[in-house]
């Protein structure tokens, strides 16, 4: 599943998606998306960057887990059709384990309009992970 519409910028620490929320969007009434979605949002973004990282160093794109999130906030209820999001995620901390942390927002004309931290995970090797490995 995928939520985000585009990059608009990336860098080393930072990446930045668009999302058009549309009467036919993923989790959408009809009216709008319900502000919790933007949790996932984040996410999204963080992967994106992970992939750009990936892609730019010529690595290949590796799998990474939403560990979780610290203080997820939203000033509005939902995210009305007709809004144009703007996904923001800043690498705030990176470890040699592969445990990293974003601060994250969304932005709706220039307004933040959530925010969180989110804590995430890429094992160097996911299927010993996933078959219970312990993390390194």
């Amino acid at each position: 599943m995928v939520l985000l519409d585009s990059v608009v910028s990336a860098g080393d620490d930072d990446l930045c998606a668009q999302v058009a929320i549309r009467p036919d969007s993923m989790f959408c009434d009809g009216a709008a998306v319900g502000s919790w979605v933007g949790i996932e949002y984040m996410a999204q973004a963080i992967a994106a960057h992970a992939g750009w990282l990936a892609r730019r160093r010529g690595d290949a794109v590796k799998v990474g887990f939403l560990l979780g999130s610290r203080k997820y906030e939203a000033a509005v209820p939902a995210f009305a059709v007709g809004a144009v999001l703007h996904v923001h995620a800043h690498r705030a901390l990176q470890g040699d384990n592969g445990l990293g942390a974003f601060e994250c927002r969304i932005e709706v004309e220039g307004r933040t309009v959530a925010t969180a931290t989110v804590t995430v995970y890429q094992p160097d090797n996911v299927n010993e992970f996933l078959q219970g490995g312990t993390a390194v």
